[in-house]
């Protein structure tokens, strides 16, 4: 036990000793009851209405008998380092003082609990209370509110509302601290970041590191950006600047003002600085109750909550992340510091796996919102007109190169709202604008998110934008690409406003517009209804490509490449296809080639034959049909 676990119990044992000398008198002389029964005798109700002359009589026992006082314990703890910093940091007064003095005393000694039932001269109460806590230090009992024992949950009544008489426990870690080597709050999962594990690092913010420094009160201001931009060790780097440790807690977990308040509790106590991320999971009203307890603290958020002052982190520059990267590998750079906007943890940690592959994580907001479509497709893959294939390729360079060309050539004065790139992929169904954006993901090396747009919309006030600042913060997060398909559910034209309903559609579409505008990922959006998108989203797209039907010369080339010849064994599984004469008589998009061909293979192997004509016009029939169209298709004119 720690000296100031031993000062605590001597001073509360040598008060409890002389006290009971005196308990032991009055009992003797027949004043008081030992079992507290129903009746109690007329020496002991004399004694109770004399309070005045009783206290002279302990006086003048004390002095009589020679029963030493707790005079030599008492000026040992207030002499205490670590037991004065609580008085004085928490605020605590004398009767405080003396009433967690015993509450400690009887929480890290069981045993003494009997003994103050037996000096409180009721065998019923024998946790500490502020009437015998008074009467240990000498003091007349009073009112006892306990406001700073309270304020800071060192120690709290056991009922309300508490009375002179009602027993009050410690917080066990408050007991535990007072005890062990130093403060500790278990109930509290912190990391602690010492002055010298940030010395070495480079200042990757420092533009918030000076406004950081220029706050008079760091709960003034709150810092902003993504998960792994560095947050922590900014935070942690400022509180190196003034000498001290950074407590860092995740506010999320947390959650409550209890918690917060038992960090804070902690920070106080050790010096450190407080450091919260995820703040915004905690209420203002939860922040307000812990202002007033006036230690510095930092709270980090992913969005500007308006109740302090923002000090955005902004994404690392190419020059800023391969210094990082020089500064944690000996190994030269990664392309990808230059084709991606990695962020500090994510540089730290591919340094820390020098020759593995590396791979971003992407962080998804739930399985509801985004799933992840494969992207095995290749350019090679697409048959579409030489326009599209070119204006693709652009939209990939621009999506390859533009960091390069923001930063080294200096167009990021032109992206001021975000440097995010947006394209639209409009035509008809099936014309392949999802597998241009699986073949884009792909060359790209980037993953492909597809937003689930019956997860996203919802009827209730205010959920659905807050659901697509989640999928557009799991994009930026992450690096992949989000594709949204059937995009006009979500970017159609704004409606004149009839009723509540229309008013709150047209915020959620302003919302989009403004969201978009501040994106800094990669999005493409997909759509067979061009025309009813709003014209003020249109503006902010980078690319629009208009994917059309395929020509007779691309429908040639998707059956060829439909129905090969062979299958991967090597057993022929084509008969007689006129491709010319399909390319020609079927004015199909490649969706419908596809469907066309695997239903005409699965009608061929179920007849045990080899794929035909007929199996393919059958196969077309019913592809047409479910548009409501119906086809002629003749077997002579193929095969003339």
């Amino acid at each position: 036990m720690s000296a100031t676990g031993e000062l605590v119990l001597a001073l509360v044992r040598a008060q409890a000793r002389r006290l009971a000398l005196w308990m032991e008198f009055v009992w003797r002389s027949g004043q008081a009851s030992p079992d507290q029964g129903p009746a109690i005798g007329p020496a002991e109700v004399a004694r109770l209405l004399a309070p005045a002359e009783m206290r002279e009589a302990e006086a003048r026992f004390f002095a009589e008998s020679g029963a030493g006082s707790a005079a030599a314990e008492a000026a040992a703890l207030a002499g205490d380092a670590q037991w004065a910093a609580m008085l004085s940091r928490f605020g605590l007064d004398a009767a405080e003082a003396a009433v967690l003095a015993l509450a400690v005393a009887v929480e890290l000694d069981p045993g003494l609990g009997r003994v103050m039932g037996y000096l409180h001269d009721d065998g019923r109460l024998t946790q500490p209370t502020p009437w015998l806590a008074a009467r240990l230090a000498g003091a007349a009992p009073g009112p006892f509110a306990g406001a700073a024992l309270r304020r800071w949950l060192l120690a709290a009544p056991v009922e309300e509302p508490a009375r002179l008489m009602t027993p009050w426990l410690v917080d066990p870690a408050v007991a535990a601290s007072v005890a062990g080597a130093g403060w500790t709050e278990p109930a509290i999962a912190a990391v602690i970041v010492r002055p010298e594990e940030v010395a070495a690092l480079p200042v990757l913010h420092a533009a918030a590191m000076a406004r950081l420094e220029s706050l008079a009160d760091l709960r003034e201001g709150e810092l902003v950006g993504g998960p792994g931009m560095g947050k922590r060790t900014l935070a942690a780097q400022l509180a190196a600047r003034r000498g001290k440790r950074l407590l860092a807690v995740d506010a999320g977990r947390a959650g409550d003002v209890l918690a917060l308040t038992r960090a804070l509790r902690w920070a106080a106590m050790t010096g450190a600085v407080a450091y919260f991320a995820n703040a915004d999971a905690v209420t203002e009203a939860d922040w307000g109750r812990v202002a007033g307890l006036d230690v510095p603290y930092l709270r980090a958020v992913r969005h500007p909550t308006g109740q302090a002052v923002p000090i955005a982190l902004a994404p690392l520059t190419v020059a800023a992340r391969q210094s990082l990267w020089a500064h944690a590998s000996a190994l030269p750079a990664p392309p990808a510091l230059a084709a991606q906007r990695l962020t500090p943890a994510e540089i730290v940690k591919a340094a820390a796996r020098p020759g593995e592959p590396f791979e971003r994580q992407t962080r998804r907001p739930d399985n509801a919102l985004l799933s992840r479509l494969p992207t095995a497709y290749t350019w090679d893959d697409l048959v579409l007109p030489e326009d599209t294939l070119a204006q693709l390729r652009a939209l990939e360079s621009q999506v390859r190169l533009r960091w390069t060309v923001y930063e080294d050539w200096g167009f990021s004065r032109l992206t001021h709202l975000g440097q995010g790139i947006c394209a639209l992929f409009g035509g008809r169904s099936g014309t392949g604008k999802t597998m241009a954006a699986q073949v884009m993901a792909n060359s790209l090396g980037l993953d492909l998110l597809r937003v689930d747009l019956a997860g996203v919309v919802n009827k209730y006030i205010g959920e659905t934008e807050k659901k697509l600042r989640e999928v557009f913060d799991a994009c930026e997060d992450s690096g992949a690409l989000l594709f949204f398909d059937e995009a006009d559910a979500l970017f159609g034209n704004r409606t004149q406003v009839k009723d509540a309903h229309d008013r709150f559609a047209n915020i959620e579409i302003d919302y989009l517009l403004q969201r978009i505008e501040r994106f800094d990922g990669v999005a493409i959006l997909a759509t067979n209804r061009r025309q009813d998108l709003d014209p003020a989203f249109v503006r902010r797209l980078r690319f629009v490509i208009e994917f059309s039907a395929p020509s007779p010369a691309e429908r040639l080339e998707l059956w060829r490449r439909a129905l090969v010849p062979c299958a991967p064994s090597g057993e022929a599984i084509l008969g007689a296809i006129d491709y010319e004469y399909l390319a020609a008589a079927l004015l199909m998009t490649g969706a419908e080639i596809k469907n066309t061909a695997l239903a005409a293979a699965f009608l061929a192997r179920a007849e045990g034959a080899r794929i035909g004509m007929s199996h393919v016009f059958t196969a077309a029939r019913r592809e047409k049909a479910k548009q409501g169209e119906r086809v002629r298709l003749n077997l002579r004119e193929a095969a003339e």
